[in-house]
């Protein structure tokens, strides 16, 4: 059967069981797009090419699949770079096909031409510049699997319109790929390691990352937590790995980590790093990272390991099934932790946590950020996907909502893009249209792509954003009071627009909370409409995010807001 090149593309997502394209159509690939018109695929058309990569990417971080989008050549394939960058940090699976010019024209400067393959190289984890059509299938097919195996992460694929327009036979049982997978198995040895530093360790702890989560290891770690009776900090990215409402979680650990996951870290004389890659945000001054204890690191990706931080056992392998191997070897070999021992250390945790509790100065008068997001918790019983913009409110977000599930906590971690929550949750949506998607937005951030208020009221993509608008570019305010003697150079956003009128502009529904007790109405109001709708919280314009670790610190160093620092 006789194929053009854009229907033979279709048909290679329908075989990988792609079910939504999120792009911007223009000249190289308006072949694709006549297809696409005559095609059963869903397409949702973004306001801007970066809004399609972050919703690929919101809806691959939610579901575990692979995210697509398509957009054309030149400047709509440079307009993705940022969001191919992010799921690159975060080692987001994504396939993200550019048209090109026709092959004859490469090197040409015709018009809208640009070498994106070139560009993307150091942010992808591979591409391809598909240069005749009998190399088409195949490579889609191993765009996908590369995208999707190992250490996931984003796959560019340039497609020149003459490709697109030849036609060759198609048949899709005689598609031949190359193998990229390696199959790393932990030897027994380590677990054996494992069972001896365990059996000698009187304050184990567990540092979850954005890799348990990828992984699909949740249920592992927490078996291993629960059963052994060993506490557990995370990452960033690693919210939602372990649940945030249980006893043993200690919250984030790091830059703006909870006060008891910093002092646990500096304690603790084993610490079984899972899933993690030791990201300065996290570690502080690197010296004093864990200085008491051996380290273990568990991750799927050999140049992750003693990368940053040199460790005592290096274990590579998939997470899940490292652990599984782990949990089956404990069993086997009865292992027992000393009672006294794990009560004394917890106990211990137990004193910093009433020490040095998350809280903040509550005032009646003004609606503090902090007390929006206990609200939101409240209101939603935790039954909601939360994305995040990037600043205080997503620190905000990682230290008050409590996550109990994995692949509920969607936001950019690595690379810290701002303008990414608003796209993400319109990703996350399309991908659970049943399911309540909030945005948690601070009002720098959520300008760099609001753009794409217009998509969602195109297709009735019911998100909700939570903007904290506090005037300012909080987090960057932040530093300029704590570390440049309150120099506020170019950080005020007061001049701003009325964001219940623009929402109202882009025909969404805009509601707003000025006082307290406006704060649990607006959210019950706002969550309860079938459609769109920004909250527009004004809240306190000076609020900082503490606890912080300042630059060139250990992270058992951390400005306590109005408390004297506490080591």
């Amino acid at each position: 059967m006789k194929l053009k090149g854009s229907q033979i593309l279709l048909k290679m997502l329908e075989l990988e069981k792609v079910d939504i394209i999120f792009g911007y159509p223009g000249g190289t690939v308006l072949d694709i797009y006549d297809q696409l018109y005559k095609s059963k695929l869903k397409h949702i058309l973004v306001r801007h090419e970066q809004g399609a990569v972050h919703a690929a990417d919101g809806y691959a971080r939610a579901t575990g699949k692979v995210g697509v989008c398509l957009v054309t050549s030149g400047p709509g394939a440079t307009n993705t770079v940022t969001g191919i960058a992010t799921a690159n940090m975060d080692s987001i699976p994504l396939v993200v096909f550019t048209g090109q010019v026709p092959t004859t024209l490469i090197g040409n400067d015709a018009f809208q031409e640009c070498d994106i393959t070139g560009i993307t190289r150091p942010c992808t984890k591979h591409n391809f510049l598909v240069r005749n059509i009998e190399e088409l299938a195949a490579t889609i097919k191993e765009a996908f699997h590369i995208a999707r195996t190992g250490r996931p992460g984003p796959v560019l694929v340039d497609l020149p319109k003459n490709v697109m327009a030849a036609e060759i036979d198609f048949d899709p049982a005689t598609i031949q790929i190359r193998n990229h997978e390696t199959i790393h198995k932990p030897a027994p040895k380590k677990m054996a390691q494992v069972y001896e530093m365990l059996s000698h360790a009187k304050r184990p702890l567990i540092m979850t990352g954005g890799g348990v989560i990828l992984g699909k290891a949740s249920s592992e770690l927490t078996e291993l937590s629960r059963k052994y009776q060993i506490p557990v900090t995370g990452t960033l990215m690693g919210i939602g790995s372990f649940p945030g409402t249980d006893p043993l979680w200690l919250g984030m650990l790091g830059m703006h980590g909870t006060y008891y996951a910093n002092m646990a870290v500096s304690h603790c004389d084993l610490l079984i790093a899972v899933g993690v890659r030791f990201d300065d945000r996290v570690t502080g001054t690197i010296e004093t990272f864990a200085a008491n204890a051996q380290i273990v690191q568990i991750d799927i990706d050999p140049s992750s390991i003693n990368k940053n931080v040199v460790v005592d056992l290096p274990i590579i392998g998939a997470t899940k099934t490292t652990l599984q191997d782990m949990l089956k070897f404990l069993a086997e070999h009865n292992y027992m932790q000393q009672a006294a021992e794990r009560k004394e250390w917890l106990e211990q945790i137990a004193g910093w946590k009433e020490q040095v509790p998350l809280t903040y100065c509550q005032n009646g008068k003004v609606i503090k950020p902090q007390q929006v997001i206990e609200t939101l918790h409240k209101v939603t019983k935790g039954d909601v996907i939360i994305t995040t913009e990037v600043g205080q409110n997503q620190m905000w977000t990682a230290q008050f909502f409590p996550f109990d599930l994995p692949n509920t906590f969607i936001t950019s971690g690595g690379l810290g893009t701002m303008g990414y929550g608003l796209p993400a949750a319109i990703g996350v949506k399309c991908a659970f249209p049943d399911k309540q998607v909030v945005d948690i937005a601070g009002d720098g951030s959520i300008q760099m792509n609001i753009q794409e208020l217009a998509t969602a009221a195109q297709y009735n993509i019911n998100v909700k954003i939570v903007l904290l608008n506090n005037g300012y570019l909080g987090m960057v305010r932040q530093w300029q009071e704590l570390f440049y003697e309150k120099r506020y150079s170019h950080t005020d956003m007061t001049y701003a627009p009325d964001f219940v009128k623009l929402a109202e502009a882009f025909g969404i529904v805009g509601l707003r909370a000025t006082k307290p007790e406006e704060i649990e109405p607006t959210l019950i109001k706002g969550l309860a409409l079938n459609k769109p709708v920004l909250m527009d919280f004004r809240v306190s314009r000076d609020e900082c995010v503490y606890p912080m670790v300042g630059p060139g610190s250990s992270i058992s160093e951390m400005k306590l807001g109005t408390r004297e620092m506490i080591n």
